[in-house]
């Protein structure tokens, strides 16, 4: 599987994610002190976020890190 690939499913389980919790794009950013526009950029695979910043999406989100990788 290719890098642009592996960012969208991350992005897609990132945002599917938040949906389910009911949690903006501007909550989240602010929860991991990161602006919404960056937020918008992992949902949607142009840019890939470093593992720090998964860990801190997934603990804003409060969900194991697994479910933000998995198909990656």
């Amino acid at each position: 599987m290719d890098l642009s690939k592996r960012l969208k499913n991350i992005g897609i389980n990132i945002k599917s994610e938040r949906l389910r919790k009911g949690i903006s794009q501007e909550s989240l950013a602010e929860k991991c002190d990161i602006s919404r526009n960056s937020v918008s950029l992992i949902e949607t695979g142009k840019i890939n976020p470093t593992i720090l910043r998964v860990i801190d999406i997934a603990r804003a989100l409060k969900v194991d890190i697994n479910a933000l990788i998995k198909d990656a």
